[in-house]
């Protein structure tokens, strides 16, 4: 799911092409898309961008006669930059916005179609997109621990809540939990204070470079590559692959859709964390620290 920083940059994208642009018309490929019928969706032809901001990790596109339009990537949706009147991809295709200088079209990988889009009108309409979170590169230390220790989960649960933070996900709450040397299964108020500064301080500091290396990566072009994989993580996606600071093979805990994948020198004091699927395979062949691993 595009984050943060992903949105950001999606953002940034935008606003450079479309702000000041009328919105031409809507092309609607998949009818699961749009969820809402009042006001209709024709409704938003012909207006023109306002602005274009973040909400967690929603775009929203702000239209003349306060009209917003909502999109939701969830998962697998992402959005590509081409020719005006392009054609909308029949498989992956879900919807085109044509503006007089280019096509915005919204495509969804996979099975599972996720993604959605809003046409809602008037300010306080767009509160029922409001999850809450706290927005950490606009925040306080003292706001953030208020934030962290409200609630006593573990910290790949309460990084990745967006009713405790903004625009944190699967993949950066991975990274931010590396970058900071500590547990994705700690709970929130087991924390010292001296914890919670350093994963404070971790938490602003990824998603400034995530933000700054995906803009780099960009350049002018609209951004092409957006994937919670890539090569330079520390140890999102890189299960059985070495820690970039120990070299330790990196571990996963799997559980429905998602993974997290941390390190055991660094995180959890070389103490494997119980993955469900594979501790329940292997029962008593479950090692339970690094130095019982075997690495072909």
């Amino acid at each position: 799911m595009p984050e943060l920083p992903d949105i950001t940059v999606y953002i940034e994208a935008l606003d450079a092409r479309i702000v000041g642009q009328p919105l031409e018309r809507i092309r609607i490929a998949k009818p699961f898309l749009l969820r809402s019928v009042d006001p209709p969706i024709g409704a938003a032809n012909g207006k023109k961008v306002v602005a274009v901001r973040r909400m967690g990790k929603r775009i929203v596109l702000e239209l003349e006669d306060d009209l917003f339009l909502v999109i939701h990537l969830m998962i697998a949706g992402r959005l590509r930059w081409q020719a005006s009147g392009t054609k909308v991809p029949g498989k992956l295709g879900l919807a085109a916005f044509d503006f007089p200088n280019g096509t915005l079209i919204l495509t969804e990988a996979g099975s599972k179609r996720r993604a959605s889009l809003w046409l809602v009108r008037g300010e306080e309409s767009l509160e029922q997109f409001a999850r809450g979170g706290l927005e950490v590169l606009d925040a306080t230390l003292a706001e953030f621990k208020e934030r962290l220790i409200g609630e006593n989960h573990t910290l790949k649960r309460s990084l990745t809540d967006p009713r405790l933070f903004s625009g944190i996900g699967n993949a950066y709450s991975d990274e931010i939990l590396h970058r900071a040397k500590i547990s994705p299964v700690k709970h929130t108020r087991r924390l010292t204070d001296d914890e919670i500064a350093t994963l404070f301080d971790a938490t602003k500091e990824i998603l400034v470079e995530w933000t700054q290396r995906l803009r780099d990566e960009a350049g002018a072009n609209f951004p092409g590559k957006v994937t919670a994989f890539r090569d330079e993580m520390a140890v999102h996606g890189k299960f059985g692959k070495p820690c970039p600071v120990c070299g330790t093979p990196v571990q996963r805990i799997r559980y429905a859709d998602n993974e997290t994948n941390y390190c055991p020198r660094c995180q959890t004091e070389g103490k494997l964390l119980a993955d469900r699927a594979l501790s329940r395979l292997l029962k008593g062949d479950w090692p339970k620290s690094i130095d019982e691993l075997t690495w072909s």
